[in-house]
């Protein structure tokens, strides 16, 4: 038996398993802990009982994605506003060392799955989805390059790729900080300090006070003026996605393949940085803009989690547990013996190391949650806390993109 629903119950279920996500991460010190966004703990929950369904009565519910593939748009819009080319000055020579770590972590994040994948008989389209796709993609991209595999011949690809990566982003949040912790107690880089008996250790690895629902509240505002940079920054990323659908449509005429939300992600970032050179970038809200694709991206990721075929994992458990064994510890091998010496050897280094055990794994939230750990057990490290969060805002989505479209196309042909 087959249960059809259209894109508004898909979307009105996507909601319910965002709001039961976040009811759980309140409750819940775990999901806390290793930063699981609550559309991730919450739709996990109605996969599972799809699952059920699938398995004990013979049912299986198809969901409609259009307004799945709307709210993911969105988002990679929202993504594209925050490159600001002008920021990447104040990163230095650190920035530009963490660039070229990254292109190195992405690299081998899809070549050692695809030669995994060659070496077990399974095709090299799985080990792409548990790839830098769901690794340093994290959610958003996993689901944004599943429909691309699916065409591609790759069955129940957004399924493979969106519990890798759910695997990925605990282990990002596990492994950076002792990763960290050894590299700084090794080297004597530190000494632990002792914190004021008023600062909450359950604070540790959170990004700030505002991470919390009573640090949220001080910053909630209800005014006129509040709902009019909303209203603007939702039109502007209307307006961007309207643009980035004919951007796509001149990158699909080239013969390659490309994620549908390519084009608006690039019109976005060309758009904001014309905006910069303008008198109009003091009236342009980027925060509101953030929040709002943050929002579509709940919304997507609630969508995607509900609709995953959980027994489609059955065939490829052996692989894909193997795949996803092998880049944890490729990431803390190259972490700790080759990024750390890269990056300096010092103190902000060894932060810096659990940072990209976090965004190379889950998400820029995973890294900075592991450099407040660190950090909150030792002494605070500015450049760290300026240089990750423009890598992940401005460039992990780029050149994991252009990296993942050349290991396609390469597949492919």
């Amino acid at each position: 038996m087959t249960v059809e629903l259209n894109m508004i119950q898909t979307a009105g279920i996507g909601a319910l398993a965002l709001l039961v996500g976040m009811w759980l991460t309140r409750r819940v010190g775990f999901l806390q802990r290793f930063c699981v966004p609550s559309p991730v703990s919450g739709g996990l929950i109605f996969s599972l009982l799809t699952l059920a369904c699938y398995y004990f009565f013979d049912i299986t519910f198809t969901f409609d994605g259009t307004l799945k593939d709307i709210f993911m748009l969105a988002f990679f819009t929202s993504v594209g506003f925050q490159s600001d080319l002008k920021v990447v000055k104040k990163g230095g020579k650190a920035l530009v060392v963490m660039l070229l770590l990254l292109v190195v972590i992405i690299s081998l994040q899809n070549f050692l799955p695809v030669l995994i994948s060659k070496v077990m008989g399974v095709s090299p389209l799985v080990g792409m989805a548990a790839g830098s796709i769901s690794m340093a993609g994290g959610h958003g991209t996993a689901g944004g390059f599943a429909s691309v595999m699916e065409q591609m011949g790759l069955s129940g690809a957004a399924t493979i790729s969106m519990a890798a990566a759910t695997f990925g982003l605990i282990a990002g949040s596990t492994i950076g900080g002792p990763i960290a912790e050894k590299l700084i107690t090794r080297w004597n880089l530190s000494e632990p300090v002792e914190q004021p008996e008023t600062i909450d250790p359950a604070m540790a690895g959170m990004e700030s006070e505002e991470a919390s629902p009573k640090g949220r509240m001080s910053r909630l505002s209800t005014n006129e003026i509040e709902y009019q940079h909303y209203a603007k920054a939702s039109y502007w990323i209307i307006v961007v996605m309207a643009i980035g659908t004919l951007a796509s449509m001149a990158l699909s005429s080239t013969g390659l393949n490309f994620p549908t939300y390519f084009g608006a992600l690039i019109s976005a970032a060309i758009i904001r940085n014309v905006i910069e050179a303008t008198s109009y970038r003091k009236k342009f809200d980027l925060d509101k803009v953030v929040s709002v694709g943050n929002i579509c991206l709940s919304m997507f990721l609630g969508m995607a989690m509900i609709s995953l075929k959980l027994w489609e994992l059955a065939a490829l458990a052996l692989p894909l547990i193997t795949i996803l064994i092998s880049q944890v510890a490729m990431i803390a091998l190259f972490c700790y013996f080759i990024a750390f010496k890269m990056l300096g050897k010092d103190y902000d280094a060894a932060v810096l190391v659990a940072g990209i055990c976090g965004f190379g794994l889950g998400a820029t939230p995973n890294a900075m949650a592991n450099m407040s750990a660190v950090c909150y057990k030792y002494r605070y490290s500015v450049k760290p806390f300026l240089i990750v969060p423009i890598v992940g805002a401005m460039f992990v989505d780029i050149i994991n993109t252009g990296i993942i479209t050349m290991f396609l196309n390469w597949i492919n042909h």
